[in-house]
């Protein structure tokens, strides 16, 4: 089969398209080369002995998270596709059934791909946080694909959305529902967010961490939620405990989410209240050069890999 596959650690470089890699029969197993993609949307083209023939042929969403058959609450022993095992930059992908999600919807597998790993992530971050109905929430890094779907999902449980962008892409994001987009040339941001917002927020949605860190913990009003999944502007931060405990703050970190979290993303995508940002989708063999768009950050939301 045709493949992407990642021959050693270094630059886009060490991406490799072959014509001649093995179709996987299996998932699971550390090894190197590896392929490499978290998000896979397509059809199911064979099922193991023990399956249930009825998935042949259905369309399908992958949940990114290989959890332990036998402990699948431990997530110590969680792996990521794409990672710990061989993924979606392939023509064929092996993952255990019970990652695989059947779905109904209009959308084009294009369109589909962006879902997986970006919005169960944003998925996953709110629910730890319980974001509710006419709560405020900051969302940093906004025009990203956490962050557009940050700012989707938040709007979907009716909270007034915050979101800080570059300058360029703020009506893109405001198209997607904010409430108020702010500009990250700021200088100092969090202080205009909260003026934006009218007051402290109820929960910020970090994916940028740096050196805002600790002014974005500031902007929270007393018993406000801090999540992050990312830390694209450094990870190394400073915090003033006297900050956390004086305003009974608290702080959650997302990476490995319960199953039941990108099952409620399929449902939210079937029912239609998301909708895809695709910025752009390049074939397998222009992977490199996917690879340069994203580095350049001058999109608004996923960029996809089409394997035909």
């Amino acid at each position: 089969m045709r493949a992407a596959v990642l021959v050693g650690i270094g630059g886009p470089e060490m991406l490799e398209v072959r014509a001649d890699e093995p179709v996987p029969s299996a998932a699971g197993g550390l090894r190197f080369p590896r392929i490499q993609g978290a998000d896979v949307s397509g059809r199911v083209v064979a099922v193991g002995e023990a399956v249930d023939g009825s998935l042949l042929g259905h369309r399908v969403l992958v949940d990114p998270w290989i959890r332990d058959a036998e402990r699948p609450d431990d997530r110590e022993l969680a792996g990521y596709l794409g990672s710990e095992c061989d993924g979606g930059f392939a023509e064929y992908c092996a993952v255990p059934a019970r990652n695989v999600h059947p779905i109904e919807t209009a959308l084009s597998d294009v369109e589909l791909a962006g879902f997986a790993c970006s919005w169960s992530t944003a998925e996953h971050m709110l629910q730890q946080v319980e974001l509710r109905e006419g709560q405020s929430i900051a969302v940093t890094g906004a025009s990203g694909g956490v962050g557009t779907a940050l700012v989707q999902l938040a709007k979907r449980r009716i909270a007034r959305v915050v979101a800080i962008a570059g300058r360029s892409k703020l009506a893109g994001v405001a198209g997607l529902g904010a409430d108020v987009v702010v500009a990250r040339d700021h200088d100092d941001v969090p202080a205009a967010a909260t003026e934006a917002n009218g007051g402290p927020f109820d929960v910020v949605a970090d994916v940028v961490g740096g050196a805002d860190f600790g002014i974005w913990l500031d902007s929270l009003r007393r018993g406000g939620r801090y999540v992050t999944s990312g830390a694209i502007a450094g990870p190394m931060v400073q915090l003033d405990l006297r900050t956390l405990y004086l305003n009974d703050l608290e702080l959650y970190g997302a990476t490995v989410f319960e199953p039941r979290v990108f099952a409620d993303l399929v449902g939210y995508i079937e029912r239609g209240e998301v909708r895809p940002v695709v910025a752009a989708s390049y074939p397998l063999q222009q992977i490199h050069e996917a690879q340069a768009a994203f580095e350049q950050k001058n999109h608004i939301g996923s960029l996809v890999i089409t394997i035909r």
